[in-house]
Parts: structure tokens; sequence; C-alpha cells
């Protein structure tokens, strides 16, 4: 019998790197709120999933007629992402086996498509450590001096932009996240955590329209590679 899918979607940012009226989840991407696209890409995928959406207590923007899941349930948001993703395993962890899988995706990455959503979940349905959607690092890596000159040029080999869902059985990420943050390892996503109990991670090449809305000018990208998939 496979395990049960759980998705867990951090929403409580304020995105304030964006300079908007609201956080970035709610502004409108080609007539929706990004938030809702979102949903809408990963409900296409795992329709029986269910889904963990972690949103801010004060949250005024929120309307559940964007959650396309019939089982769902919000839990509070914290202080970093981090501390979202564990008030959300917390919160389905009465319901949930420690060998269920969990997928965690930023509600600001509207783009990742059904394909590439699909094929994570195939190469880390059986893995024993889980993984991630990444691609390879394809640009010139340069290390900055602390002065905003070059200090040196990196190799790009074997580097990965790492993106998300990332996936994992239930009991692993939440102890991993938790020994992390008590042994002050900084999390800066669910790979990290693992990674910091001496496992490796799958890497599941994706592609690199899986755009991570965080700038301005993100908003205008992404609903260029949303037009884009339509049409393929």
């Amino acid at each position: 019998m496979s395990p049960r899918l759980w998705l867990v979607v951090p929403a409580a940012g304020q995105g304030r790197r964006m300079g908007a009226d609201r956080p970035k989840q709610y502004l409108p991407l080609a007539g929706r709120p990004v938030l809702a696209r979102t949903l809408a890409r990963l409900h296409e995928a795992f329709p029986e999933a269910r889904l963990c959406l972690c949103l801010d207590l004060d949250d005024g923007h929120f309307d559940p007629a964007w959650v396309p899941f019939a089982d769902w349930r919000r839990s509070p948001g914290g202080s970093e992402r981090v501390d979202s993703v564990i008030n959300a395993l917390d919160a389905i962890a009465p319901d949930a086996a420690d060998d269920d899988l969990v997928l965690v995706h930023d509600v600001a990455r509207p783009c990742v498509t059904v394909d590439d959503l699909t094929r994570l979940l195939a190469a880390i349905v059986d893995d024993p450590v889980g993984g991630l959607l990444a691609a390879p690092v394809a640009d010139t890596m340069k290390r900055d001096d602390g002065a905003g000159r070059v200090r040196s040029t990196e190799s790009r080999e074997g580097l990965w932009h790492a993106f998300t869902p990332q996936g994992f059985r239930l009991g692993l990420l939440r102890r991993a996240l938790g020994e992390a943050l008590s042994a002050g390892v900084a999390v800066t996503d669910e790979a990290s955590a693992v990674e910091a109990l001496g496992l490796s991670p799958r890497l599941v090449e994706g592609r690199r329209d899986n755009l991570k809305i965080t700038h301005p000018e993100d908003l205008a990208l992404a609903a260029l590679i949303l037009s884009a998939q339509q049409q393929v």
C-alpha cells in the first residue's frame, strides 16, 4: 500500500521585497492571486492529496474559495519559514503516519509543472531518504569580496539550484527540522535539515521555469511563463 500524500504550503510570508500593499501570495497573477495559482497547479497533479496551508494568524486577505482540495486544513505561520513548516507537520501528525510522504512547496512558485510534480513523486515514493526538484547551475558563479567586487570565480561543477517541492517522510522530516533547530543549524530548506542528519536527498532535475516570485519583476515573468506553458 502506498503511503498517503500530504502537501504543506507555507504562505505566511510578508513578501516585503515586493514593495506591494499586500503579501506577494495575494498579488494578482494572470487574473488570480498567486496563492490560488499555486494551489490549482498542485491540485492538478495531486487531486487526492491532503493539504496543510500555513497562514498568518492575522491574515485578512485569504479566501477559502481559492483552495481546490477537498481535504485541507490551515495551521499558523511562524516567525520564519521553517517555523511555519514545523507548525504544519505538528498539525497533521495526529492524522498521519510517520512513513506518509510530505511535499513542501513554496506558495511563491506557481509555475511548477504537473509533469515535474508527478516525476518528483515517482522518484521519491520508494526512496529511503526523499528528494527535491532542482536544476544544475548553468551560469558562471562569482564569489564577491564583501566590497562589491569579484574575489574569485567558482566552479559550477556539481552545483544545483534547489527548487520546491521537497519531499520526505513525515517522521524523518519532523526529526530533521527539530534537531537542526536545536543544534543551531541554519535551515534554508527542508533538504538542508535532512542533510544535517548525514543523509543525502535525491536530486530530481526539474524545469528551470519553476520560478520563485521574490522581486517585483518576477511577477511579470511568472505571467509570461504561465502563458508559454499553456501554449505547449
